[in-house]
């Protein structure tokens, strides 16, 4: 800032350089400094919490230091926060680890984790084959499974999905995340979703988007989610399904009703594709009720300077028969950690796809902007030896879905999954 070097005509010197003096404290207390400031205290939590807490002495194989000193002029240049969040997430890429994610505070506004608004259009989609494909949808949507999305309000999907595809650096969760935020948006909006159905027909419809299903749950500093938890029979099997290990007194309550109902099943099938996770512990109590035998583990999680074993702690009236357990990509963490461990000790057969490979262990913590921070704190080994991270569960019989067997009405990986419960009764 520049000041003046002589008093003006008729005014004291002293009197200009008190002027000056306020002026400047004005300038650097004044907004722009606070925000520049709050910047700088993020990055630094941030920057800290991996070095004191990553449970490598050098995390992801990086001096940290060194990582401080390239970063930190950035972020003392960032022009907002979203800009300093760039820069922040930049950082945490370097890792080349998962579970390491900021969350912007809006998501904790509006309660949801993608700060969209909540709202859904009433169907799930994968892609499949590099095409946008519905997998599943409430009974009065105007779109049905097996249905192609071609665009939604004008932007078209399939060329999204190769792009984001053909980064290396862009995992299959990222993938679904982005092609799902298309599809979501404030309840009560609309978009026009452009269509292709099983017989080469384009229309378009506009869809409203509604409240989602399930209830809203929170865990620590984790943003508010949407939790809901699925039970039928398939003929005299029984049928699990939920979208993630959180609510945990509802959903262990639920799970274990479902099992106690399911006593004389000729067997069970847990579906966790799509599941992205939540609370570790989780996988052991629900454990617990697939096995009566005890000295099981699921795996062990490795700190710096402590081992976790994931125990089951097996109940009296555990479910004894035949487990199948179906997952795929979006499979991640939690789901990843009970999938493999059941498998590693021979208590269930897995069906679909090879799961996210995200499975380190994370907490969450609220950033000095309002920013959440999710970030691993360790490194997990399945039973059987081998690292979830990065290689995900390989699954027993690998059976994908298709978009002719869902215009079909089939589940071809649900399917794979009964006719081995069947023959295993045999």
């Amino acid at each position: 800032m520049a000041c003046l070097r002589r008093a003006p005509s008729g005014c004291h010197p002293g009197i200009v350089r008190i002027a000056c003096l306020a002026l400047g404290l004005l300038v650097i207390g004044g907004p722009g400094f606070a925000q520049q400031q709050t910047h700088i205290d993020t990055f630094e939590k941030v920057w800290t919490t991996i070095r004191d807490q990553h449970w490598e002495v050098k995390p992801g194989g990086l001096e940290w230091d060194v990582i401080h000193h390239e970063f930190r002029p950035r972020i003392e240049q960032a022009k907002d926060a979203e800009a300093a969040r760039a820069i922040i997430r930049e950082m945490l890429g370097r890792l080349h680890q998962t579970h390491f994610t900021v969350v912007p505070a809006a998501a904790y506004v509006n309660g949801d984790n993608g700060g969209s608004g909540g709202g859904w259009p009433g169907f799930e989609v994968r892609v499949l084959e590099g095409r946008v494909i519905v997998v599943e949808a409430v009974e009065k949507s105007p779109v049905r499974p097996g249905a192609e999305i071609v665009s939604v309000s004008g932007v078209k999907l399939a060329p999204l999905a190769a792009r984001l595809a053909a980064d290396p650096a862009i995992s299959g969760l990222t993938l679904q995340r982005t092609i799902t935020e298309r599809l979501t948006g404030p309840v009560g909006t609309s978009k026009q979703i452009e269509i292709l159905d099983g017989a080469g027909a384009v229309s378009t419809v506009g869809v409203t988007l509604t409240e989602p299903r399930g209830n809203l749950a929170g865990f620590g500093s984790l943003p508010p989610q949407r939790v809901w938890f699925e039970a039928k029979r398939l003929g005299n099997t029984g049928y699990l399904r939920f979208n993630e290990f959180l609510d945990l007194v509802r959903m262990m309550g639920q799970f274990g009703h479902a099992i106690e109902e399911c006593a004389r099943c000729d067997g069970l099938v847990i579906d966790l594709r799509g599941n992205p996770g939540g609370i570790g512990a989780m996988a052991m109590g629900m454990a617990g009720f697939l096995t009566d035998k005890p000295n099981l583990r699921l795996g062990t999680m490795y700190m710096r300077g402590a081992t976790l074993n994931f125990v089951i702690n097996p109940r009296a009236e555990a479910y004894t028969g035949p487990v199948a357990i179906l997952v795929d990509g979006l499979s991640a963490s939690t789901s990843e950690i009970f999938a493999g461990g059941l498998q590693d000790i021979g208590r269930a057969r897995v069906f679909g796809t090879k799961t996210a490979g995200a499975a380190l262990p994370s907490v969450f913590t609220r950033l000095p902007n309002g920013d959440g921070f999710q970030y691993a704190v360790a490194n997990y080994i399945s039973e059987g030896g081998k690292p979830l991270e990065g290689n995900g569960v390989t699954p027993d019989i690998e059976v994908r879905l298709t978009r002719d067997g869902l215009l079909a009405g089939r589940d071809a990986v649900l399917e794979a999954a009964l006719a081995w419960i069947r023959r295993a009764k045999q």
